[in-house]
């Protein structure tokens, strides 16, 4: 078991909810959701993906709502072939939210069993292209 955190907590207003889109021939789902974070120079703009059954759980999400993401870092090397530039992507995974703020009831959402079945996924590297 490694000593390095790779998990934290982002608070946000939602600003896109993107549609789930599907990869590969095995069929993986992910959807983006875009958190605004206004600031005093400028607007920082953070997408948080919802990949799997995740995805679902997102239909209930309103534009203008303020939520709380807790999510997990994941890293990734990627070169296409040798002689290639090597390429690095870091993805900011849910595995949990809350509505903080907003039209409706406020609510808590576990999204932890969707990303189980997702780290137990088999899938070629080929297939997903982030």
């Amino acid at each position: 078991m490694s000593n390095f955190v790779n998990e934290g907590k982002i608070r946000g207003i939602i600003h896109l909810i993107e549609e789930t889109k599907t990869f590969g021939q095995k069929g993986f789902r992910k959807r983006v959701v875009v958190l605004e974070q206004p600031g005093d120079r400028f607007t920082n703009y953070v997408p948080i993906e919802f990949t799997q059954d995740a995805c679902d759980k997102v239909d209930g999400l309103k534009l203008g709502q303020e939520i709380e993401v807790s999510f997990r870092l994941s890293g990734r090397r990627w070169q296409k072939d040798p002689n290639s530039e090597v390429k690095f992507f870091v993805n900011p995974e849910a595995w949990n939210f809350k509505v903080v703020s907003g039209e409706g009831d406020a609510k808590s959402d576990s999204i932890e069993s969707a990303n189980d079945e997702f780290a137990q996924a088999s899938y070629e590297e080929d297939d997903i292209p982030f």
